[in-house]
């Protein structure tokens, strides 16, 4: 089984910064770019884009909910129509940045709250689904939930993804934090290789669900995140 290390990415704002994308960039192989609606801005896209490329890294699109107090971790009630059109919007922008690079759109993931609620409202989902449509990408997602059932019924090509620093609930819900609390490295990296090969991981409970995984996420806001990614990337190199 093969699986990729991606990262979110490019998450400062004018003078502030959040993650430390040139340490973390070279030790990933995809990058989930914000593109200004949680975290980000013209200037902070365009050079996150611009360290991608020099560090032979894919770059697709993280967009999420109009929340950028809130880093885009707030659920947010908005109609189908109008998501979609906040998603394309940001992912046009992205893509503009792209192209000046010469560089395609690898994907799509969903940022925070947008990624959550999507996972139960299908309603999000396919506003998401929408979005994705135009732009003919792949879109990741965590697996046993709406969105795999609704990205695979709309035809799209979906990719799992599971993470190294969060939790999951009893049904297979991630658990998002408002902030990321650090994590033992070698305790991730057991925790990526059971996925890898039983295809299992482990509740807030301690009960096995069901997982697989296309990609491993490392957070970039995550404390010790580069260490954590270091040492993701060490361990699973024969996967990736």
């Amino acid at each position: 089984m093969r699986v990729v290390l991606n990262c979110d990415m490019g998450e400062g704002f004018g003078l502030y910064r959040c993650g430390d994308d040139e340490a973390m960039m070279p030790l990933i192989t995809v990058a989930n770019v914000a593109c200004g609606f949680h975290a980000a801005d013209p200037v902070v896209m365009k050079r996150t884009v611009a360290l991608a490329k020099r560090h032979n890294v894919k770059v697709g699109a993280h967009p999420s909910f109009p929340d950028l107090q809130g880093f885009g971790r707030r659920e947010m009630k908005m109609q189908r129509d109008e998501l979609a059109a906040c998603i394309t919007y940001q992912v046009g922008a992205l893509k503009a940045f792209l192209d000046a690079e010469g560089m395609p759109l690898h994907h799509i993931k969903p940022h925070g709250a947008l990624y959550t609620v999507a996972a139960r409202d299908a309603n999000v989902a396919h506003a998401i689904a929408d979005a994705v449509e135009i732009f003919k990408v792949p879109v990741m997602g965590m697996p046993n939930t709406l969105h795999e059932k609704i990205y695979g019924e709309r035809g799209l090509v979906f990719l799992a993804e599971y993470y190294t620093d969060l939790e999951y609930d009893e049904d297979g819900s991630l658990i998002l934090t408002r902030v990321h609390d650090p994590v033992d490295p070698m305790r991730a990296v057991q925790g990526c290789l059971r996925v890898i090969q039983e295809g299992k991981a482990r509740t807030t409970k301690g009960n096995d669900i069901p997982m697989r995984a296309d990609c491993i996420c490392v957070h970039s806001d995550t404390p010790g995140a580069v260490e954590l990614a270091r040492v993701v990337r060490r361990e699973l190199a024969p996967y990736l």
